[in-house]
């Protein structure tokens, strides 16, 4: 089997607390398991260093879209970005942890999507057909929790998932559509929380085994 790297991003900053680690977790050690030379790089964006989208990295951008040459600190600032998107275009496939916060994701996994979502290195746009993504052959897991929101839940009354759109919106753009999801939701309002986790954790565990 050919040696495969995998991108675990962890979008918590609650360590051992956080219920979509865990589940991430049991994914990865039954992955591990299955292959045994798996390469794993794990992003903690709660102790990650993540460059601020400023206004250098604005203007690096827009002179990408446009085909204009960087100016000195416009360079500099396309550098970096490219720096850390290297890191998630090199894998070959993604586990990403997320639990909801205010309906969408947590905002440290928001600035990191910023600083990487960039024209030439994960999308391209045509002017006549929109859109499309640069990355090929890569495959994602998503492992959601949410306090409230549940698929079974009434919405709005419990919540709107902008969470599982807006991930799986952004990966598509990218050129990631091999997607599979592992929701623990809700998690406060659920009448079997322990049975729930364990179902999830079961979930992952038979994703790994076909991954």
């Amino acid at each position: 089997m050919t040696m495969q790297k995998i991108l675990y991003i962890k979008a918590s900053p609650r360590g051992s607390e956080s219920k979509s680690a865990a589940i991430a977790d049991a994914y990865l050690m039954a992955l591990r398991q299955r292959i045994p030379d798996l390469i794993v790089d794990t992003l903690d964006l709660s102790s990650e260093k993540l460059p601020e989208f400023d206004g250098d990295k604005v203007a690096a951008k827009i002179a990408i879209l446009t085909g204009q040459a960087h100016q000195d600190r416009q360079k500099t600032a396309w550098d970096e970005i490219t720096d850390v998107a290297n890191r998630f275009i090199e894998a070959d496939s993604y586990l990403i942890a997320v639990p909801m916060w205010n309906g969408g994701i947590p905002y440290r996994l928001k600035q990191y999507i910023d600083v990487i979502h960039q024209p030439s290195l994960l999308w391209g746009l045509d002017p006549r057909t929109g859109y499309f993504g640069l990355l090929r052959n890569k495959k994602a897991v998503l492992a959601l929790t949410s306090g409230a929101f549940g698929p079974a839940m009434p919405s709005p009354a419990f919540g709107i998932d902008h969470h599982s759109t807006y991930l799986r919106d952004w990966l598509n753009q990218a050129g990631v559509t091999d997607i599979e999801t592992i929701r623990f939701q809700p998690t406060l309002l659920n009448p079997d929380p322990k049975g729930a986790f364990e179902a999830a954790v079961a979930e992952a565990i038979f994703l790994a085994g076909r991954a």
